[in-house]
């Protein structure tokens, strides 16, 4: 897997986010204008405008090839899950060869979220991500258009 530097996604997602309005007037929407593609160190950052799917192609020898860029979310979502699971699981063990678990520790609370998220639904999760992305999209344009006028 490729590793993309957070500053090379942050500027994707910039002229994503700042050029929109140019790109859409600059060619009719159709079946070729589905993919954006941008420059990012010596690769390209391609944006699937129907699905919002954003890749990362570079040059191999044998031709061009495109990988998903991983949300970072969902990987550490999907860890934690995985070590929960693996913490519930060595707890069992542990009880089933007749020993006793530290004192603090429960089995009934080794496996699913924590105990804040059991009580969260999935529209406030969302809701809380979306802002997140949200709040650092703007505080990230707000330095990009400090520093074109520090340019100017």
């Amino acid at each position: 897997m490729i590793k993309v530097a957070p500053l090379v996604l942050a500027a994707a997602a910039c002229v994503l986010i700042c050029c929109p309005a140019g790109a859409q007037g600059a060619a009719p929407e159709n079946e070729d204008s589905r993919f954006t593609f941008y420059r990012a160190e010596g690769a390209f950052l391609r944006l699937d405008g129907r699905s919002g799917q954003v890749s990362i192609c570079s040059k191999h020898q044998a031709g061009w090839l495109c990988e998903a860029v991983p949300e970072e979310r969902a990987a550490f979502e999907a860890e934690i899950a995985r070590l929960q699971g693996d913490n519930a699981a060595l707890k069992k063990l542990v009880l089933a060869h007749g020993l006793r678990l530290p004192a603090g520790m429960g089995l009934e609370a080794s496996g699913g979220p924590p105990p804040s998220a059991r009580g969260e639904s999935k529209v406030d999760r969302i809701v809380s991500v979306i802002d997140g992305v949200w709040r650092r999209l703007v505080a990230m344009v707000t330095g990009v258009q400090r520093d074109l006028l520090r340019r100017s």
